[in-house]
């Protein structure tokens, strides 16, 4: 298994517990940003609510400093956890996959074989932070199938940015 190497912003996880890890369900958009800053500090850049070619959307879509592919499925109840059978969908689109979980979420079930833990990594995060407690495995898309997740997730980030700077010019995800 082979992991990025993951830097906090003191060099180190603290394991602190975080002043919203009392809480008892985070929203999905407090473990998206938990886990954003935690990959911006890493130099990978990540979309929300990426729209896939097979129908799916991507909680987290991102690219790291070596162009690879980093898909996180967020779960912030255990019977959406549970109850996702689809998830699998997502690793023909990625090189790496993590499930992004909230403080205090059981995730005992993330250890049995059908959630593939010898290839899907698991982070923890909260809206303030997120730490990588199980490293995804790389398991290296084709070249081009790569070249056309990078093009595609490059397309929908200016599409989104230029609905930004101008409404009325293009919809954030109306040509996926």
């Amino acid at each position: 298994m082979t992991a990025f190497p993951i830097r906090s912003n003191d060099g180190a996880m603290s394991g602190a517990a975080s002043p919203l890890s009392d809480s008892p369900a985070l929203a999905a958009a407090d473990v998206a940003r938990g886990i954003g800053r935690l990959f911006a500090r890493n130099d990978i850049w990540c979309l929300a609510e990426v729209p896939l070619k097979n129908g799916r959307r991507a909680d987290l879509m991102g690219v790291d400093p070596k162009g690879l592919i980093v898909i996180v499925e967020i779960k912030v109840a255990r019977a959406d956890l549970l109850g996702d059978t689809k998830w699998p969908d997502y690793l023909d689109f990625c090189d790496r996959f993590y499930w992004g979980l909230p403080p205090g979420l059981d995730r005992s079930a993330l250890e049995s074989e059908a959630y593939r833990p010898a290839t899907c990594g698991v982070i923890v995060a909260d809206g303030y932070d997120a730490e990588i407690l199980r490293p995804a495995a790389l398991d290296p898309l084709a070249a081009a199938r790569r070249k056309t997740q990078i093009e595609h997730l490059a397309r929908v980030a200016m599409r989104r940015h230029t609905a930004l700077l101008d409404p009325l010019c293009a919809a954030p995800d109306a040509l996926t």
